[in-house]
């Protein structure tokens, strides 16, 4: 599909299309920008046609694809360097978590000589770091490319048919609808496992007893989450204006199972648990998830 490939940033998302490109051979070369000398030592155990550049300089001015994998607070340099050293017929991306922050921001500073197609494959997980890698991650998960007024289509359409070769279900979409989406579905979830395990720890604090040694499944699971990566996920909350919104409608609801509860209004509280329920079932038929006991764990 591609001449020569640039990955910049090359930790759990990163690595793991440099193993899905060449696994499916989309790329005859492939260059990573990777800041990290732990991270550069643990790609090289990859058997590839990888050549590591430590700056964005003239060196990258023959990719015909580029792929940003930072975080989203590192864009606004790495589009000043690409701006500097890129030929114009080359196809930009990245996989950042919010969307209106990057249109933005590239409209403002990108040569408008160059073409950025937004991505946002839906395949993270609460590691990081390239050792943690798959060719497989993005394996029957979506991934959302944004659509924008300025039609670009063979791009997008190179770009789609670049993630379903590497296995995603792809849906295109705007940058409004793609944040309100996903400030419900992964930011606020995100939000409140970190919360959760802040009011744990603060229980421990005030009770001075070790509460999270007997943690049951649900603090266990929220922990998984609240074990992301903190840069990342800053980025994010500080990026998506529609958190604000997520939290407070999530404060409204949890005030109404207070009230309920301190009520014990059983008709209305098996009411608001029975319909909950019904989003699990959703999740497993659109197949998000798998319906074993404990999700699939042996």
């Amino acid at each position: 599909m591609f001449k020569k490939t640039l990955i910049i940033g090359c930790g759990l998302i990163g690595s793991s299309i440099l193993r899905a490109i060449h696994s499916k051979k989309l790329s005859k070369s492939i260059i990573v920008f990777e800041k990290s000398a732990k991270n550069i030592s643990r790609i090289k155990k990859i058997k590839s046609n990888i050549r590591f550049v430590k700056i964005l300089n003239n060196q990258i001015s023959d990719v015909d694809l580029v792929i940003i994998c930072t975080p989203m607070s590192e864009y606004k340099k790495i589009i000043l360097k690409l701006n500097k050293n890129l030929k114009s017929k080359c196809l930009i991306t990245d996989v950042g978590s919010t969307k209106t922050n990057i249109i933005k921001l590239k409209n403002k500073y990108l040569n408008k000589k160059l073409i950025w197609v937004s991505s946002h494959p839906i395949a993270g997980s609460e590691v990081s770091g390239p050792e943690y890698g798959s060719k497989n991650l993005f394996l029957n998960k979506w991934c959302v490319i944004i659509k924008e007024k300025r039609k670009i289509p063979k791009k997008i359409n190179l770009l789609k048919k670049f993630w379903k070769k590497l296995g995603s279900k792809v849906i295109l979409m705007d940058s409004n609808n793609h944040d309100k989406i996903f400030s419900i579905t992964s930011h606020l979830p995100h939000l409140i496992a970190y919360n959760l395990i802040k009011t744990a720890q603060d229980s421990q604090k005030i009770q001075r007893k070790n509460l999270i040694q007997y943690s049951a499944g649900g603090l266990r699971d929220f922990s998984r989450i609240a074990a992301s990566n903190e840069i990342m996920w800053r980025d994010i909350f500080f990026s998506n204006d529609n958190i604000i919104n997520a939290i407070n409608l999530f404060s409204k609801n949890l005030n109404s199972f207070k009230k309920i509860i301190q009520s014990k209004n059983n008709k209305k509280l098996l009411s608001k648990l029975v319909n909950s329920k019904k989003v699990r079932k959703q999740i497993i038929l659109s197949k998000q998830d798998v319906a074993k006991p404990d999700f699939g764990r042996e």
